[in-house]
């Protein structure tokens, strides 16, 4: 399936008390989308099912993020973040992720379970420019690998800077 991959400048909306649910195994292949999922997002379950994760990622994104989540998650912490997501169609919105693993009865860890909400504006409005400083990083370096560690570095010394010990705690402050 060729996605088309353009962006529209136009930022989607969802209701306060709507919850994005997906579900995904270890390599983050998209196994369960909610009909808000697929609302929001514009892509069928057939689409969705199968697919990696990432088919929503906005370029506006910075990577180091997705880094983190998903060392956090490796390891089997729940971790909550601030996503700016592509539609389908090129359209974007923002979220309120919270990602945790999925064990089976034997405690194996066989997946990973997101929920996300609408963000506050005010969070949204405090991430938006440390994003556009990390991407900036990553955009500026040589390949993609060394401006993730780059831009990775540069978070956590941001996270530190600004008297925080992690990006959750950031997160979890700015969401209050």
């Amino acid at each position: 399936m060729a996605i088309d991959r353009s962006l529209s400048n136009v930022e989607r909306t969802f209701q306060w008390d709507d919850v994005i649910v997906s579900k995904t195994d270890l390599t983050g292949k998209i196994t369960y989308a909610n009909d808000v999922f697929l609302g929001i997002s514009g892509y069928t379950e057939e689409e969705l099912l199968g697919a990696p994760h990432s088919i929503l990622r906005h370029p506006a994104m910075p990577r180091c993020v997705f880094k983190f989540l998903w060392d956090r998650i490796a390891l089997g912490h729940e971790v909550f973040a601030y996503v700016i997501n592509r539609a389908k169609n090129g359209d974007h919105y923002w979220v309120f992720a919270h990602v945790t693993p999925c064990y089976d009865q034997t405690g194996k860890m066989v997946g990973y379970h997101s929920n996300r909400r609408v963000p506050k504006p005010e969070a949204i409005a405090t991430v938006k420019p440390l994003y556009e400083t990390l991407l900036g990083i990553e955009n500026s370096a040589a390949d993609r690998k060394q401006g993730v560690e780059q831009s990775f570095a540069a978070l956590v010394k941001t996270i530190g800077d600004l008297g925080f010990d992690s990006y959750d705690r950031l997160v979890m402050t700015i969401s209050r």
